[in-house]
């Protein structure tokens, strides 16, 4: 059975579980799979390595170097006035506040959505409406992968202009995708709990509702309080990317100080963002630990978690009504109606299919970059070990994710576009050093709770550590760093829409510039073909994963 550990590591994903295989599948044709599946992936980088210009074109800026190495040295000397340090703890407090209410309301979407998609809740035995209740389902899972299909910064432009600069916009932005996400997940995690007790129940006649809350949830209450708390530390990035489009907090404050080239005060928002993502990583991580994830620690966690909501709502006062107000019933109407039928860009089928090639390049691009970078970072940033040399090195590398993870796409993406083209690749460069950050965090949690053995028993026969690392520890963790790796492959199709709306290209670029011409049909013929390719890249990487069980 999946433990406990598997499962809430697994539900880090932006797409839910993968189910462990109960059958053993001859190895022969696994291999042969893997190995057709990994030339496939060497000649699809090589083709976006040459789309992108790499050895056939400049690509380098030698210009933009100056101002690149400029920015770091900024690092050394933030910007401490008084006047600022209260506007960065004000945009502090205002991204958190966002995160907050986003992950609430998200959760909650995610609770009563995880229910109605769960098999548990669809599930009757013996019953003749069973099949209208299984159609049920696959309507209730359909429908769920639309919105999660669309990045926040997506929503964040259309609700913009729907409610105008209201703190709602934010929140609903992070709430509507990340709600759907957390639905599939719950949905995984209640349909991957011990069904005995929930079938006791409604044989004694209980219903759904009762068998699930007395039956199910007590059981699954730690995995869903410790990937709600997961979902904050996303929620805190979201935040901030949400900021640089207009919603307020850090990102609007990192984007005014880019736009000035004030380097030391982008430095202290990069700061201020790394201290509030390494507590939501502390307070995430210690109940995603076997040991901490049940009883007191899970009831502190929930009753901080109700604070924080309190005093988010009273930090941004967001106002409900307005959005059941007749002003904002007629700007969605006219908006709904403007946005219909979706339309081409100004340059047709071609350039459409141009930039979604532009954004599978970019993704598969970056996973590649993070993905080398993250396989070594994870051994060296994984917990365990002995001597002090060790603990410091390992915690450098955990501190050196921490900050690639924090600072957002858009940023990497206008620090890389200093010193590369306009393109497919700065963008790619840049999602890879942010999923860098998040891959190299996951990959060394896998090494962390290898199993041991293997290397030990080596190592006791006389083996050098480096054999018994090379023959015993890689090829235990080598299909689960590529299972991530894949999972983050999906989510960085999206991603590509947050470092396009900065000129980095694909179709964030094109839905930038629709946006900017309030062209409402042309950006949903886009969101159209974002949620396209997305699809297709689910089911390249689904098939893919299936190689590696």
């Amino acid at each position: 059975m999946t433990t406990t550990h598997d499962l809430t590591e697994l539900a880090q994903h932006e797409f839910g579980l993968v189910p462990r295989p109960h059958r053993r599948r001859q190895r022969a044709p696994a291999w042969s799979a893997r190995r057709l599946w990994f030339g496939g992936a060497v000649v699809a980088v090589l083709w976006c390595l040459w789309s992108a210009g790499v050895g056939r074109g400049e690509v380098v800026n030698p210009g933009g170097w100056t101002v690149f190495w400029r920015f770091w040295r900024a690092a050394i000397d933030p910007e401490l006035s008084s006047e600022f340090l209260r506007q960065t703890w004000d945009g502090t407090l205002t991204t958190i506040a966002f995160a907050v209410l986003g992950t609430a309301l998200a959760v909650l979407i995610g609770l009563v959505g995880g229910v109605l998609t769960s098999e548990t809740w669809w599930r009757q035995r013996g019953v003749a409406g069973a099949g209208r209740l299984r159609q049920g389902w696959l309507v209730g899972r359909g429908l769920s992968a639309l919105p999660r299909g669309v990045h926040e910064a997506v929503w964040g432009l259309f609700l913009v202009n729907v409610l105008g600069r209201d703190p709602m916009v934010g929140v609903l932005a992070i709430a509507i995708p990340f709600g759907a996400v957390t639905a599939k997940v719950y949905a995984d995690l209640i349909d991957e709990a011990a069904r005995e007790p929930y079938e006791a129940l409604r044989m004694a006649g209980a219903g759904r509702v009762a068998g699930l809350a007395y039956g199910v949830f007590p059981a699954v209450l730690p995995e869903l309080v410790s990937y709600a708390f997961y979902r904050l530390e996303c929620s805190i990035r979201s935040a901030v990317i949400l900021g640089m489009i207009g919603a307020g907090g850090l990102g609007f404050q990192l984007n005014l100080s880019f736009q000035s080239l004030n380097y030391g005060e982008m430095w202290t928002s990069i700061y201020a963002l790394v201290a509030v993502s390494a507590l939501a990583d502390l307070w995430g991580a210690s109940l995603r630990r076997r040991r901490a994830s049940g009883g007191r620690r899970v009831r502190v966690s929930i009753w901080a978690g109700a604070i924080l909501v309190l005093a988010s709502v009273v930090k941004l006062g967001p106002d409900v009504g307005r959005l059941a107000s007749a002003h904002t019933r007629r700007l969605f109407a006219d908006i709904v109606s403007a946005s219909w039928p979706p339309s081409l860009p100004v340059d047709g089928w071609g350039g459409l299919v141009r930039r979604s090639v532009e954004t599978v390049q970019m993704s598969l691009l970056a996973i590649v970059i993070a993905s080398t970078l993250a396989v070594v970072a994870a051994f060296v940033a994984a917990r365990g070990g002995d001597g002090g040399a060790r603990r410091s090195v390992a915690a450098l590398a955990r501190l050196l994710l921490l900050v690639t993870r924090a600072i957002p796409p858009p940023v990497w993406a206008l620090l890389v576009l200093f010193v590369l083209f306009p393109g497919p690749l700065p963008g790619a460069v840049a999602l890879g050093i942010y999923n860098f950050g998040i891959l190299g965090r996951l990959m060394s949690e896998v090494v962390e709770n290898l199993d041991e053995r293997p290397a030990a028993a080596m190592r006791a026969q006389g083996a050098p550590r480096l054999s018994a690392f090379a023959y015993a520890t890689v090829p235990l963790s080598i299909s689960r760093f590529a299972a991530h790796a894949l999972y983050r492959w999906e989510v960085a199709v999206r991603e590509t829409v947050v470092v396009g709306v900065v000129g980095a290209g694909g179709l964030g670029r094109l839905l930038e510039q629709q946006r900017a011409a309030f062209d409402y049909g042309g950006m949903v013929g886009t969101v159209v073909a974002l949620i396209a390719v997305s699809v297709l890249i689910d089911l390249v990487s689904a098939s893919a994963r299936r190689s590696l069980r």
